[in-house]
């Protein structure tokens, strides 16, 4: 296991710099895994980090890409539920790089 500082408290990552335990998460950590990719993040970057967080606490887990898109077309509507826009806001993979900031594990499927 890999250890961060956020804010002088230390938190565990695995050795792809997903945070090892959710609990420990909170929006200063999210900034700082946003900013270990290079990902300054906005609005609509919180949004969808958001949006994963609330809907891993529902199902117990991180979504593909493809049940990502349809879930937050169904939530915030057709013009944010497209993988054109997801991979604009995380071009390294909407569902891979949105659950690290969000501090949930990688979701199954992903490379």
């Amino acid at each position: 296991m890999a250890m961060c500082e956020v804010n002088g408290k230390t938190f565990e990552t695995d050795e792809e710099g997903y945070l090892a335990n959710i609990t420990d998460w909170n929006e200063d950590i999210g900034a700082y895994l946003a900013q270990t990719e290079n990902l300054p993040l906005t609005e609509q970057h919180w949004e969808v980090v958001n949006f994963l967080r609330e809907y891993y606490n529902e199902f117990q887990i991180a979504p593909a890409v493809r049940v990502l898109t349809k879930a937050i077309g169904k939530k915030l509507g057709p013009e944010k539920g497209n993988s054109q826009y997801l991979y604009e806001l995380f071009p390294y993979g909407p569902a891979k790089q949105a659950c690290k900031i969000a501090g949930l594990p990688k979701p199954t499927g992903c490379i």
